[in-house]
């Protein structure tokens, strides 16, 4: 299994050029490589400006930085995506539905853990529960009326989370109660409200060549 250090995030962004929020709160602070020498990519060329990028590349580009923002390696994504046009709908709605229904990424969306590498962390070391039974599977895929519930004593050593801020705010299809550490999912996520300047479009191109 792969594995992701901090370093790498970083870099990881820097290839991107723009923020995959990878660190969850830590890349809004002033110590983002971004925010001080700006979307530089890695290695000893990365000042050097490259060629022009072809349309596969540019698709390429969008996939990979929508599997490095959830987290989700290539066959897993590439699964997720045969999935979703088999459902109903549009492909790159169903898609993008999928992804953010993963119980690692309502974690993080609700503010419950730092990141949405933390919340795997979490979920595995068995810290989750989901409908108070333990769960330890990050890619589960929450359903409605579902209550995620957070392990008390892991809040202790955690510290200080995202939903501890008074001005943190939950989407929507999630409804947060900050005084027991849980989350509900009351309704199916909303399009519009998935800020990850994801182009699904140019994802649904790159898997229907």
């Amino acid at each position: 299994m792969s594995r992701i250090t901090l370093d790498t995030k970083c870099r990881l962004c820097r290839s991107a050029g723009t923020k995959l929020y990878l660190k969850g709160i830590r890349c809004f602070s002033a110590k983002c490589p971004i925010e001080k020498k700006g979307a530089v990519k890695p290695g000893m060329h990365g000042v050097k400006k490259s060629g022009k990028i072809t349309d596969f590349g540019i698709q390429l580009r969008a996939k990979q930085k929508a599997k490095r923002i959830y987290g989700v390696q290539e066959t897993q994504f590439k699964n997720y995506y045969l999935k979703a046009k088999k459902l109903k709908g549009l492909v790159g709605n169903n898609l993008l539905t999928l992804l953010e229904k993963r119980l690692d990424n309502v974690l993080y969306l609700s503010g419950l853990s730092l990141s949405r590498s933390s919340a795997k962390q979490l979920i595995s070391h068995g810290h989750v529960m989901v409908n108070e039974k333990p769960f330890n599977i990050p890619s589960y895929q929450v359903n409605l009326k579902d209550v995620i519930t957070l392990d008390k004593k892991i809040i202790e050593k955690v510290g200080a989370l995202p939903s501890d801020e008074s001005d943190f705010k939950a989407p929507n299809w999630l409804d947060l109660n900050k005084q027991k550490n849980t989350v509900k999912i009351i309704s199916e996520p909303l399009i519009e409200e998935i800020g990850n300047d994801i182009d699904i479009n140019l994802i649904i191109e790159y898997y229907s060549r």
